[in-house]
Formats: C-alpha cells, structure tokens, sequence
C-alpha cells in the first residue's frame, strides 16, 4: 500500500520529499528496485597495476635475503628506499608474505621449555626427605595452626 502510494507521489514531489511524507526510508526504496543477488558475488578481475607472478617473487626473494630476513616489513621497504629502489607498497609486501604463508614473526625467536613441578621419587626408605611447611590460617581464636602446634600471632610471642 505504502509502495502504490509511493509510486504515485515520487514522480510530482520527488523521491526525498515522497519518502518523508511517507515515513519510508530512501534506502529501502533503491533496494526495492534492485533485485537481490542470488549466488555468489562474481569473481573480481585483478587491477591493471597488479604485479605479475615474477614480480611478487622478486619481492619475496628480497625478503628472503639474509640481511632482510630479521627484519620487519617497514624497516626492508626503508632500506630498500634508502638506496633507490621501490618494488611496491608496504601493504603489498604483507600480502605475498600472506599468500606465501610468512606472515608471522620474522625473527627468530628461542623457545622455553615447558615448566615441569618437581616431583621426589624413593625406590627404599630414608632415600627422600622433605619438610611439610604448610601454614593454615584459623578464623577461630586468631591462632595460626603449623603443624601439630597451636600459637598466636599476636605480637610478642
């Protein structure tokens, strides 16, 4: 019903005026229009500036190199600046690094061992010995138990 009455307006005041008066949304009304796509989206063709396949490997041989290899993305795209030569954009190195599965941390980097708890084993008796210094707070009395023995902990004691 709104849509007819649309229709009949749009063409004398105009569509922003037509949806004001309406209360309908300009947006809604262009995707009205449109019909929705159904599928998937086609395939995007590549820019005419894209680099050719020898050309993304020229950058990634570059990166490859052994004084760029520790090195960040920015700080090669530098040096290379520093001394003349400009292959592509910093965003454009990322994406072969991408593509190429690299992109990570590029130095190399030590790994830690996992951290094990110390665990005693005996095989006989009197092999290992260990001291409990277990220390449990009581809310009962303010007394701190340790052990077997009972004290206070006020000062002084």
């Amino acid at each position: 019903m709104i849509a007819a009455a649309f229709d009949e307006l749009s063409p004398v005041v105009g569509v922003k005026p037509a949806c004001d008066l309406l209360g309908h949304s300009r947006a809604g009304h262009y995707r009205r229009q449109k019909p929705p796509m159904h599928g998937p989206p086609r395939p995007r063709l590549a820019p005419p500036n894209a680099l050719t396949p020898d050309e993304r490997a020229e950058v990634l041989n570059v990166l490859h190199e052994p004084e760029h290899v520790d090195l960040a993305v920015t700080q090669v795209w530098a040096r290379l600046l520093d001394v003349s030569i400009y292959l592509c954009s910093i965003a454009t190195m990322y994406r072969i690094l991408r593509d190429a599965g690299e992109n990570r941390e590029r130095r190399r980097q030590r790994t830690h061992p996992a951290k094990t708890k110390p665990q005693l084993q005996a095989t006989g008796p009197n092999q290992c010995w260990s001291w409990d210094i277990e220390r449990h707070e009581a809310l009962w009395n303010r007394a701190v138990m340790k052990g077997h023995r009972r004290r206070p902990v006020a000062a002084g004691w």
